[in-house]
């Protein structure tokens, strides 16, 4: 099948209307559309519902566009390996985390990796979504489990423990909870198990004897940095891993003899970029700072 084809298809199904296909393709209007017709004919199938507000894909079209998204996700791989085996490690890497984690962690050590590869470009997606790398919605993901999609390489980075962490401002109004039992009458700020990347700590209290009828969740929150800002501000205690507590936020951790629930971060890439030298770079980098 004609490529030329395809490529306008996928770029029409992507803007959904002509003219701004045209436009990211350089071609005119008239062009764009005899190619559609073209793959129309072709095909012997209609492939776009027309309307005055734009177009969209027919279920031809939406079988038609699967097939070129994983052509472009492909074609874009290699680019990447090609560009990657002749100027080295230079240009774009997209690197999705967890906001807490790329905040806390990640981004005050960038920029000794920006200074040892000034030809490294960093494009940091700081989301709790799980990000497709097959489909190059990301080149590197920093995950706080192991990866569950297909065609995707993840390694173990290591294991982060989950706290009970409180600011002293709490602690001076609501008092110091001398036992897990005395939690009941403490306000709790929970991370929602709702959340695209779950953790389960409330197994932690489970395994402590006590029932959820007996807790007091106050606040809870679908990203671990806001459980952080909570704590600081004196909302009430909470579930977190220790990575977030840093030392200036003078938190103080309950019950630290107690072992929770732990947290696995993993190093996850498309399989496509194994042999990528930006990738292998991140890759070390990350490994060095942990070591």
């Amino acid at each position: 099948m004609d490529w030329d084809r395809l490529r306008v298809f996928h770029a029409v199904a992507e803007a959904g209307s002509v003219t701004h296909a045209g436009e990211t393709l350089h071609l005119s209007q008239s062009a764009v559309s005899r190619q559609i017709r073209s793959l129309e004919l072709a095909m012997g199938a209609t492939l776009f519902h027309r309307h005055p507000r734009g177009l969209l894909l027919t279920s031809e079209g939406e079988i038609l566009y699967e097939a070129t998204q994983e052509i472009t996700a492909q074609l874009n791989a290699s680019t990447v390996r090609l560009r990657d085996n002749r100027e080295g490690v230079h240009g774009p890497l997209r690197v999705t985390t967890t906001l807490g984690f790329g905040i806390r962690w990640l981004t005050p050590r960038l920029p000794k990796l920006l200074a040892d590869h000034p030809g490294l470009n960093i494009e940091l997606l700081l989301t709790e979504e799980i990000l497709d790398l097959p489909m190059r919605q990301a080149d590197v993901a920093i995950r706080m489990r192991a990866p569950r999609q297909a065609d995707v390489i993840g390694r173990k980075l290591w294991t982060m423990q989950i706290g009970l962490f409180v600011s002293q401002e709490y602690l001076d109004r609501c008092g110091t909870p001398e036992t897990i039992e005395d939690l009941s009458n403490h306000d709790l700020i929970i991370y929602s198990d709702k959340g695209p990347q779950p953790f389960y700590e409330i197994d932690w209290l489970y395994r402590e004897g006590m029932s959820v009828q007996s807790l007091r969740p106050r606040l809870t929150v679908s990203t671990q940095f806001a459980v952080l800002e909570a704590v600081k501000q004196g909302v009430g205690i909470g579930f977190m891993p220790d990575y977030l507590a840093d030392p200036s936020d003078s938190l103080i951790r309950l019950f630290p003899e107690r072992q929770g629930p732990v947290i696995e971060p993993h190093l996850v890439y498309a399989q496509e970029l194994k042999t990528s030298k930006r990738v292998s770079v991140f890759k070390s980098f990350i490994l060095s700072e942990l070591a």
